[in-house]
């Protein structure tokens, strides 16, 4: 069977669990991106099945379902968020009259695929993010530059991993495939801006080493106990913290109560929220 970049496939070896997208072909080997979780494999093409037709509409089917229910319990997060924020902000007037200032964004993805997703989702919350395409081995020595840049309030730094027993146990970081990375763009972050409040860093993707990416400086990452994270997760951690007022802890059994994956897969510290609220409210003249 042919394959070419950009087929859906699955592995026989693993009994056709995960949906995968073939990333790049070397010989006769694939290396395989998941089509919604952040993980990087490799295989043989002679291990690999197209997916049919209708398996990718039943996928998507199911996809969209499980994408829209984690939306709607954020929604409804929101708006719980919003009511305590009308009133705090309200209070004593006759109406509302007052601004908000949003967090600033910095999402820094591996995949773009996963990137452009991620953007549709940001966009659906409503919140404007700076999104950009960067290989895992390239990002330590790009995001000084962009922060001094762009300036975030949030930062998000995610893309591919995999954790491999065949080349180390799972306290080495060399037996992942981006972890290291990972690690060393947030410590480079940490050098521009250290305080946890003022620059707040999810960092991490499928399998990641969770302990040494917080240890470098992140507020967030995964994966506490190695397993596979969804390609939106870190939107909804993103949104919980810009839409929290900064007078306001956000816990992290907070954070990942939205998310498609949850504790095993995610967590942190607990962080500030970024939402800054002003009055009066004047319109242009």
């Amino acid at each position: 069977m042919d394959f070419i970049v950009g087929d859906l496939v699955t592995r026989r070896s693993h009994k056709h669990d995960i949906i995968f997208r073939i990333g790049s072909i070397e010989g006769e080997t694939a290396i395989l991106h998941g089509e919604d979780l952040r993980l990087e494999a490799d295989a043989p093409l002679a291990d690999l099945t197209k997916v049919s037709d209708r398996e990718i509409e039943t996928y998507l089917e199911n996809e969209k379902e499980q994408v829209d229910y984690s939306f709607r319990l954020f929604r409804q997060d929101y708006q719980l968020m919003k009511e305590k924020r009308n009133y705090e902000a309200s209070e004593g007037y006759q109406k509302e009259n007052y601004f908000q200032l949003p967090a600033r964004v910095l999402h820094l993805d591996g995949d773009r695929h996963y990137l452009k997703k991620c953007i549709d989702l940001y966009k659906r919350i409503g919140l404007q993010v700076h999104g950009l395409h960067i290989l895992e081995t390239d990002m330590p020595a790009e995001i000084a530059g962009l922060i001094k840049r762009i300036q975030p309030d949030l930062l998000v730094i995610t893309g591919h991993d995999a954790y491999s027993e065949k080349r180390g146990d799972k306290k080495d970081l060399k037996a992942y495939r981006h972890s290291k990375y990972f690690v060393e763009a947030v410590r480079e972050a940490r050098r521009v801006e250290s305080n946890l409040d003022q620059l707040v860093i999810f960092a991490g993707a499928c399998q990641s080493h969770f302990q040494s990416i917080i240890r470098a400086g992140a507020n967030f990452a995964s994966s506490p106990t190695r397993v596979n994270i969804h390609a939106l997760d870190p939107v909804y951690i993103t949104a919980k913290l810009a839409y929290t007022s900064f007078m306001d802890k956000v816990t992290v059994s907070d954070v990942l109560r939205n998310t498609l994956t949850g504790e095993k897969g995610l967590g942190g510290i607990e962080t500030r929220g970024f939402l800054r609220t002003g009055m009066p409210y004047l319109t242009e003249e």
